[in-house]
């Protein structure tokens, strides 16, 4: 089964909305990059929620059956990474996103309004 690139964007905000993710924003990077279609970052309050949101998305992902390809950073929990393929997903700590500002590294890309 495949689920395209927006349901699956729209799967991992809900999944980091359930866990409580704080300012979950998706990045449309269609149009500018051929790394993804989207980038979804969020930020937890400490290493237990990252994981927290990190294992919901992978949860929700596999339940709709996509791939997962890689998650990076679960040690440390202060950034983790998931490759969903067409979708990335940032799970940051507070401090480590407000470090890394990767929404600035991206500014060209449109961001995703939810509904």
């Amino acid at each position: 089964m495949s689920v395209q690139s927006d349901a699956l964007m729209k799967i991992v905000v809900e999944a980091a909305e359930d866990k409580k993710a704080a300012n979950v924003v998706a990045l449309d990077l269609k149009e500018i990059s051929l790394v993804a279609d989207y980038f979804v970052i969020c930020s937890g309050n400490s290493d237990t929620q990252v994981l927290a949101i990190m294992t919901e998305i992978r949860k929700q992902a596999e339940q709709s059956g996509v791939r997962i390809r890689s998650i990076e950073g679960t040690n440390s929990a202060r950034w983790v990474l998931i490759d969903l393929g067409d979708v990335v997903v940032h799970v940051f700590h507070r401090e480590e996103r407000e470090y890394y500002n990767i929404e600035r590294l991206w500014s060209d890309a449109k961001v995703v309004e939810f509904v």
